[in-house]
């Protein structure tokens, strides 16, 4: 059985250039590491160095966890990382009540961009998984 192609690894590479940050680790579907490397910078840049290597496992690991569907989480992304204090990848998402919100608010004063860095692949593995059914 083939699975869908749900994260990019070229994202993915794109994001670990800055992943000092743990951006690519939040896109991957590891917040928790993700916050690690923010704080550590990368686990003291030696995580980051890791990382290299890893991202392939990793965007394996997403496309198995995460549902493909007619939201794109290429698109969420790039919209949450660029935009995101704008609630541009809510709406992308039909949460236009939300977004709007993060529109006068600076994403909920930047603590609700936070929580999508968490969430955000769960949030549309959600929404694609309901618009199957």
């Amino acid at each position: 059985m083939q699975t869908a192609d749900t994260h990019s690894k070229v994202i993915g590479y794109l994001l670990w250039i800055f992943g000092f940050t743990g951006a690519h680790r939040f896109y991957y579907g590891k917040p928790v590491t993700g916050t690690i490397w923010f704080f550590t910078f990368g686990l003291f840049l030696i995580g980051w160095i890791i990382d290299l290597f890893l991202i392939p496992a990793m965007d394996r690991e997403a496309d198995l966890r995460f549902n493909a569907g007619h939201l794109n989480y290429n698109v969420a992304w790039v919209l949450l990382t660029f935009l995101g204090i704008f609630g541009v990848h809510r709406m992308y998402q039909g949460k236009w009540i939300t977004g709007l919100l993060y529109l006068c608010t600076g994403g909920l004063f930047f603590l609700g961009v936070l929580y999508d860095f968490w969430t955000l692949n769960d949030q549309v593995s959600l929404k694609n998984a309901r618009q199957r059914y």
